[in-house]
């Protein structure tokens, strides 16, 4: 299991990069926000 700043980071990593100009390609936008979603989660259910 991964520590929380370790996803944290993860997290951050992949927020910058859909915001950046690289990412128009709508399947990996819709990918990414998945995969993003995900880990937003994960972090949630730790700190229930």
């Amino acid at each position: 299991m991964r520590s929380e700043s370790e996803v944290r980071e993860q997290y951050e990593f992949l927020k910058d990069e859909l915001d950046s100009e690289e990412m128009r390609h709508e399947g990996v936008r819709k990918l990414m926000t998945h995969y993003k979603r995900a880990l937003g989660w994960v972090l949630e259910e730790e700190h229930m």
